[in-house]
């Protein structure tokens, strides 16, 4: 059988055994006219009242958007929520926070991929920074002990807005939402409390699991605490299309917006496998391998322990080089050694989280990586190999596991999270 997954720009094809079970998203057709629906999520919101009765003149407003890493389209939300705003609020008195979180800045180039020239011609667009502490506000402790710093900008502005789109996320349940405050304003040290070995280590902190989740639990009430006049989050389908969108009051929006995104990403298989491919999405989100431990992370939901995962990222922006990532990942001897120096630390440090995840799966399975950009000696320096065959990786993997070895394809990637059925919580 052929099958066709993501990577890059381009894709990749496949010539893979018969009877491999594809898991993909439940296909839903791209909105007919994705501006009106947006429209819509902001004058018909879920809770709360229209975006327009929330806002008054002479106002400032700070607006906060996914980074490059994140297939958000900025380019239809942001103007659809300047349109409402327009005879109400003044252009100048308008910011569009990029909530990076702990990632790079997002450089004139890719800030204009995103947003497109006139959105960034005609409104101020600022990286967020999480190390810079002269642009954070304290706003209090809340949570399980969560010492919160946010961004200044985004504290006195007088209306606040987030904007991102909703898939499942590896520990945090789902992405959009009260994320886009916390972690994506955040200060760096507000950061690593959320991501500190117990939360990332507990076994609620996972795929499609917000409450009870303590990641998810301390993501919402920062949010809640400390103020949202208005979200606004979509779902897209494998295209990276908008198939929905959802405004109004941050939670109540955030959990429609989940349900509807658990249906489509989330899928149930009869039980594990030997070998699982997947894939880190394709551009923009496997730009690099710290990136990709989410492709990892789906397989392993539902890779048998001593199985193979094959993960295809073209990592073409590398580890990165940024971030300790890269050096914290190849300072430990072996994935059980990581996992051992990460537990026993008195204090998180950056990037902790996704080594945390990746060794927790390289210790239970064997993981194979085929990238474009990161070198077999790269990759063999984080306990990863690699290949240029991914078909024959495969097959001499299924050989090894014996006449009755089951093989799974994420094409999308985290695009599409499997579960053992019964499994979800």
């Amino acid at each position: 059988m052929q099958t066709r997954v993501a990577y890059g720009e381009s894709g990749l094809w496949l010539e893979l055994p018969d009877g491999a079970t594809v898991v993909t998203p439940s296909h839903r057709q791209a909105a007919a006219d994705p501006r009106e629906t947006l429209r819509a999520a902001l004058r018909r919101p879920v809770a709360g009242p229209p975006l327009r009765e929330r806002v008054s003149r002479g106002q400032t407003v700070a607006i906060s958007a996914c980074d490059i890493t994140r297939p958000q389209p900025r380019e239809l939300m942001i103007p659809a929520i300047l349109d409402e705003l327009d005879g109400i609020v003044d252009l100048d008195d308008v910011v569009v926070l990029v909530a990076t979180g702990t990632h790079r800045a997002n450089t004139e180039a890719e800030l204009r991929a995103m947003f497109g020239d006139e959105v960034v011609d005609s409104v101020r667009i600022v990286n967020h920074d999480s190390r810079a502490k002269d642009t954070m506000v304290w706003r209090g402790t809340f949570g399980r002990d969560v010492p919160v710093w946010l961004n200044r900008e985004w504290c006195e502005a007088d209306v606040r807005i987030t904007t991102g789109f909703v898939e499942p996320h590896f520990f945090a349940g789902f992405s959009g939402g009260p994320k886009l405050v916390a972690p994506g304003l955040a200060a760096l040290e507000t950061v690593l409390v959320l991501h500190d070995a117990a939360r990332i280590g507990d076994p609620r902190a996972t795929w499609g699991i917000t409450h009870g989740n303590p990641v998810h639990d301390d993501v919402r009430t920062i949010a809640e605490a400390t103020g949202v006049t208005f979200a606004l989050d979509v779902v897209l389908n494998a295209d990276q299309a908008i198939v929905e969108a959802f405004g109004g009051d941050i939670l109540p929006m955030h959990e429609a917006a989940t349900a509807f995104a658990q249906d489509v990403a989330m899928q149930p298989v009869d039980d594990r496998f030997d070998v699982v491919i997947t894939t880190g999405s394709g551009y923009p989100l496997d730009q690099n391998l710290y990136q990709s431990v989410k492709g990892m992370s789906a397989a392993y939901k539902v890779v048998r322990k001593g199985g193979m995962i094959v993960c295809a990222a073209e990592c073409r922006d590398g580890f990165p080089d940024h971030g300790s990532y890269r050096t914290s990942l190849t300072s430990g001897a072996s994935p059980e050694e990581m996992l051992a120096e990460i537990a026993g630390r008195d204090h998180t440090v950056p990037d902790q989280w996704q080594i945390q995840i990746q060794a927790r799966i390289q210790a239970d399975s064997r993981v194979v990586m085929h990238t474009s950009y990161l070198s077999d000696a790269d990759l063999a320096a984080a306990h990863l190999e690699q290949t240029d065959d991914i078909p024959g990786t495969v097959e001499k993997a299924l050989r090894e596991a014996g006449s009755s070895a089951r093989l799974c394809v994420l094409p999308e990637g985290p695009q599409t999270v499997p579960y053992v059925a019964g499994e979800l919580a």
